[in-house]
């Protein structure tokens, strides 16, 4: 097969923690020819995506004394060609957030590639309609006490109801942004006032969970079926336990409520064309939906001895061999 990865630019990516570069090694180990391009470099030509495309070579990460070690240097580039994006048999759409003008504008053009011809990961359409945050907000039954507003006082109500809340911008990644609110908090208004930008642009305000002092639970879907998880604990000096803000990780099981969530998930993100995709639990609870770049693939490996990597390329084959 050809892929296509569209990321940011690889020489920023970190070979032993970017689920990118682990899907591309997964791909090149397996065989497949694998291409990177950048959002910038997609194009609309006579009514099809095309983007300036480069081949990449890998030297895949080795695992010593329970760490990834990379090559240095870890890739080798072709030199760059316009290219239909209808020759290739997949498109990852790896992008990082967040989904501005630029991101939107991108997924646009992959709407131009006739998905009889060429698989996307994920949809464009699916990727649109899926804020990271709002989306998960559709599975009641699986989300903590959670509202939407850019509206101060309302924001203070249910503030004051709970106690304790989670502020969280809806464009953001990695923990971006995100503020522990409490009640009787002397600098409430002005918290509430930069993050909606005086009222202009809603947040999300879930209740606190006491849950996530025992961490924050990455769960990979492919196709809708959990294939791995790990937990996500803060660093002690950060409330917040994403990996970005200097949390460690752990090992982890999937429970049964997790399995439930995932259930209650997989329809809806199949007919969102929603293929390769990480959510957030604390607690039994589904806090987020992450569609873009979702990241954990080295981590769970690492911990688990797994190859995900391998599931997420093989499972490319096989649907494709079913579509021919």
């Amino acid at each position: 097969m050809k892929l296509a990865f569209i990321i940011d630019p690889i020489h920023l990516l970190d070979p032993c923690h970017d689920t990118s570069v682990a899907l591309m090694e997964a791909a090149q180990i397996l065989g497949h020819e694998v291409w990177i391009t950048q959002a910038n470099l997609l194009s609309v030509v006579e009514g099809k995506a095309w983007a300036v495309l480069q081949r990449v070579e890998l030297v895949p990460v080795q695992l010593v004394d329970s760490r990834w070690v990379a090559a240095n240097p870890w890739y080798k580039l072709s030199d760059s060609c316009l290219t239909s994006l209808e020759t290739m048999d997949a498109v990852f759409m790896r992008t990082d957030p967040p989904v501005n003008d630029s991101y939107l504008y991108a997924t646009y053009i992959l709407d131009y590639i006739d998905q009889n011809k060429t698989l996307l990961i994920n949809s464009p359409s699916g990727i649109r309609g899926a804020n990271e945050k709002m989306y998960a907000l559709q599975f009641t039954k699986t989300i903590p006490e959670t509202i939407v507003s850019a509206d101060k006082q309302f924001i203070r109500q249910f503030v004051e109801a709970k106690g304790a809340a989670v502020l969280k911008p809806l464009g953001n990644k990695a923990g971006e942004g995100i503020l522990f609110l409490q009640s009787g908090d002397r600098n409430f208004n002005s918290i509430v006032e930069l993050s909606t930008l005086q009222g202009r642009v809603p947040v999300m305000v879930q209740t606190y969970l006491p849950e996530a002092k025992e961490g924050d639970k990455r769960i990979i879907l492919l196709n809708g079926e959990p294939i791995g998880a790990l937990n996500r604990l803060s660093s002690g000096t950060d409330f917040r336990n994403n990996m970005a803000t200097g949390g460690t990780v752990a090992q982890t099981k999937i429970t049964p409520r997790e399995y439930e969530i995932c259930t209650q998930l997989a329809e809806r993100l199949r007919q969102d064309g929603l293929i390769f995709v990480g959510i957030d639990v604390i607690g039994g609870y589904l806090t987020e939906v992450n569609v873009t770049s979702p990241t954990g693939i080295r981590e769970i490996d690492r911990l688990d001895g797994t190859h995900l990597g391998d599931q997420v390329i093989q499972w490319i084959e096989q649907t494709l061999e079913i579509k021919l």
